[in-house]
């Protein structure tokens, strides 16, 4: 019963989440020099990722030798309707 439950795909809410990283220090270096676009030359850079590629993500922002600065859900109403009230 219990492997069943771990085989299984999952349908929750957190397979849906987005969350935005805000990325400095990306630069051109030996690993982006593979991909077919420059890295842009701005401070801080937004990236979208889905819950399931979180850890994935932070691990090829750091090969690039970015440094996140700050991570926060894609949909950021809880924060706005708080707010208002």
């Amino acid at each position: 019963m219990l492997g069943s439950a771990l085989t299984r795909g999952s349908s929750s809410n957190s397979d849906n989440r987005v969350f935005v990283y805000e990325v400095e220090g990306l630069r051109q270096n030996e690993q982006t020099d593979n991909n077919r676009y420059q890295i842009r030359n701005s401070s801080t850079i937004q990236i979208q990722v889905p819950y399931s590629r979180m850890n994935e993500e932070m691990r090829r922002i750091t090969r690039l030798g970015g440094k996140i600065v700050n991570i926060r859900p894609a949909s950021d109403n809880t924060t706005e309707t708080a707010s208002e009230s």
